[in-house]
């Protein structure tokens, strides 16, 4: 039964394969058709062989954008590789008109409510720089995290450097 699927899907294949259209016989040899051609193709003149022209979509390349930028210690600078970011999310941002939630974080170096805050000074950044790109302020939701929420959980400085960030939601 598998075999008798398999060779029909086979023999399908090579069929359509060998097929052409109407279209593809007007082309010529260097890949362009002749002008009268082109226009019973077109306009469907032939009314014995109606051709149908298929129109394919253009679809333009997914670009991956940043959702996450970093921040020194003990600061809420945006450095320029976060602005360069934040130039192409914001270019994104603007042709759309989802809600944004703007999320800061710190390391756990510090008390609690110190990180608090300068989680909430690194997503207001952030969310300033957006606003100035053009952003309305209405979009965009700031929380802090602090230190309650790391995605490195050792205690060295490369765990830090994960944790001193904002995310873009």
């Amino acid at each position: 039964m598998i075999k008798k699927r398999i060779s029909l899907l086979v023999l399908f294949g090579v069929i359509s394969a060998c097929a052409t259209t109407d279209q593809q016989e007007a082309i010529t040899s260097n890949g362009s058709m002749n002008s009268g051609e082109s226009d019973a193709i077109s306009s469907g003149a032939d009314s014995a062989n109606p051709v149908q022209v298929a129109v394919e979509p253009i679809i333009e390349p997914v670009v991956e954008l940043e959702n996450i930028f970093y921040f020194d210690y003990d600061q809420a600078i945006l450095g320029s590789d976060v602005r360069a970011a934040l130039d192409a999310q914001s270019a994104a941002l603007r042709s759309s008109s989802v809600a944004i939630r703007i999320e800061g974080h710190a390391d756990e170096r510090g008390s609690r409510e110190y990180n608090l805050a300068l989680g909430e000074r690194r997503a207001k950044a952030v969310a300033d720089y957006l606003a100035i790109q053009g952003i309305a302020r209405a979009r965009i939701e700031v929380v802090s995290f602090g230190e309650e929420r790391p995605v490195a959980l050792r205690s060295h400085s490369s765990d830090y450097a994960l944790n001193r960030r904002v995310e873009l939601k």
